[in-house]
């Protein structure tokens, strides 16, 4: 397993990439140099993780492509780390079934068919040269696209497309590995600059496509291995392809602590800690205010809040320390969170929760398995296959409850032999939804139609807190507010998360529909929780309000309405 640490590598250390002297003409690459170009280029990914997540296009804090194309890429390492073999074949096809299984999210899924493609090209072969790299390139952009139902222009599939255009055009005249990867990666930089003008939603957003950028990082850590240079943090770099990532000693503190007092002025509390760093919350009223924040200088914010009331619930954590752990965490399989005792029937049903409140949910609605996940910790392929192939039927229904988790679902569909359907939920009120609908009696089929049209009639809303201020789908957002998606889609902002949640069940038409549930998250106490559910059922006196702790991370609120 890749340890987290960038690695550093030389081309001039290197016979694995065959050349006479330095500065000569790199003109085949054997397994071990393809490894090593892996490796490197997963290195300068980590390097830029934190980065690439910050590409969202919505500003909530959730963003995880980075993350996921590391774990994937790391995945890869794992299954070639010290291996002997010296064709690219062999390197190649071990490393794109490493990166398979550890395929995270709809960006790591398209990156192991990338890969994928590139094993295919390279069947049987010893060596790759300049040709042999385009023709791969091409098979790697055949496969990705094959690999999703609906590609979309301005997306990782774009820049793996240009890229290979870029790479059959410097073949045909050119035999030097080094000059035809330039080219490459220079086309895959400038793809990536254009994804926006292919995609609106990224240029109302102001942020290019994440996924593609991550491909290009990684082309980029490799070119930087074969010229010799380190793969460790270069700022004029990063400053040219604008983008920040922090080192070690950067990522500072998560604060946070409530302050209770008199007359407390929320905007202005809320302008004074946005200043202070990232990824701010605070929300309250005029006698208390919750205050969490990313700084590195812990001491500020707890200075300024102790001289406008009384702190209490004070916790300051060494956010280095924490992503580390996640990192280490992640690389590794999870545990299936619940199994049930004995199947009710032939068919076995598989979500995917984060959150022990909504765990205990699903475990009442008779689920079968409950594999942990959802925003910024979505499970591998591995890990859902695994879920599948534990339970001891041979029909099984994955509600993956995530749009970024249904890719990895389908690839688990399609490595095993078991009878698996995917009913391609995108939220947790939805998955819940599917199980209602789950009829013991029906078969396999049947059900899983019955549960995608029972998906499709929720509505749902999603509360959390703006990581960036932007203007998407007309709503002006400032960083630290609290921001409100109806269905995917951005529908509110305000200081207030009640005035947010009303405005967002405005615009779902609530009072044409019959239940509301409302999920309330960990940073929510009870009473925040019953106060907000009694504020409902007073706006919506003919709609049954049912109120549920789910302890899910990052959105306060969760509200189905069905």
């Amino acid at each position: 397993m890749v340890d987290g640490k960038a690695q550093k590598v030389q081309i001039q250390e290197d016979r694995s990439l065959r050349k006479h002297e330095t500065g000569d003409p790199i003109l085949t690459c054997d397994g071990q140099g393809l490894q090593r170009l892996l490796e490197a280029g997963t290195a300068w990914l980590e390097r830029h993780t934190d980065a690439i997540n910050s590409l969202n296009v919505f500003p909530v804090p959730d963003g995880d492509t980075g993350t996921n194309m590391l774990l994937t890429m790391q995945a890869a390492l794992e299954e070639i780390a010290n291996s002997p073999e010296n064709s690219v074949s062999a390197i190649a096809h071990t490393a794109a079934h490493g990166a398979l299984m550890g395929a995270r999210g709809n960006s790591g899924v398209i990156l192991s068919q990338i890969l994928r493609g590139v094993a295919r090209s390279l069947d049987k072969k010893d060596e790759l040269d300049a040709s042999g790299f385009a023709l791969a390139m091409e098979e790697a952009t055949a496969t990705a696209y094959k690999g999703v139902i609906k590609p979309v222009e301005g997306t990782i599939l774009t820049v793996v497309r240009e890229a290979t255009e870029a790479a059959v055009t410097a073949a045909a005249g050119e035999k030097d590995l080094r000059l035809v990867l330039e080219k490459v990666v220079t086309e895959a930089k400038e793809s990536v600059a254009r994804t926006p003008s292919l995609l609106s939603v990224l240029a109302e957003a102001g942020v290019v496509d994440a996924g593609g950028q991550g491909l290009f990082i990684i082309m980029e850590g490799m070119l930087r291995y074969i010229r010799g240079e380190t793969v460790e943090v270069d700022f004029a770099l990063e400053t040219a392809v604008d983008l920040h990532m922090p080192s070690e000693d950067e990522y500072g503190y998560d604060v946070q602590y409530i302050i209770r007092g008199q007359d407390l002025n929320l905007e202005e509390i809320r302008d004074t800690i946005v200043a202070m760093g990232e990824s701010t919350l605070v929300v309250g009223d005029s006698t208390t205010v919750r205050v969490h924040i990313h700084t590195e200088e812990p001491g500020a914010p707890l200075n300024y809040g102790a001289s406008i009331g009384s702190l209490s619930k004070i916790t300051v954590e060494n956010m280095q320390e924490q992503y580390q752990e996640f990192i280490l965490s992640q690389a590794q399989p999870s545990v299936t969170l619940y199994v049930a005792s004995e199947a009710i029937c032939d068919i076995a049903t598989v979500v995917i929760a984060q959150g022990p409140g909504l765990v205990r949910v699903f475990e009442s609605l008779g689920v079968s398995a409950v594999v942990p996940g959802g925003q910024t910790m979505n499970p591998s392929t591995e890990e859902l296959l695994k879920a599948a192939e534990d339970l001891q039927t041979d029909q099984v229904i994955i509600l993956p409850n995530n749009p970024n988790i249904i890719l990895a679902a389908q690839q688990a569909q399609e490595l095993s032999e078991k009878n698996i359907r995917i009913v391609p939920t995108r939220t947790i009120p939805q998955g819940v939804s599917a199980l209602l609908a789950f009829n013991y009696q029906a078969d396999l089929d049947t059900n899983a139609r019955v549960m995608e049209r029972a998906a499709g009639e929720v509505q749902t809303v999603e509360i959390t807190i703006a990581t960036r201020s932007v203007q998407l789908n007309g709503v002006d957002v400032k960083k630290g507010e609290v921001i409100g998606l109806l269905n995917d889609s951005l529908a509110a902002s305000g200081s207030s998360t009640e005035q947010v949640i009303e405005e967002v069940l405005r615009q779902m038409k609530a009072k044409e529909y019959e239940i509301i549930t409302i999920y309330y998250g960990e940073n929510v106490t009870q009473g925040e929780a019953e106060a907000l559910a009694a504020r409902i059922s007073q706006d919506y006196p003919e709609q049954e309000t049912e109120l549920v702790n789910g302890g899910q991370p990052h959105y306060l609120y969760v509200i189905s309405a069905e």
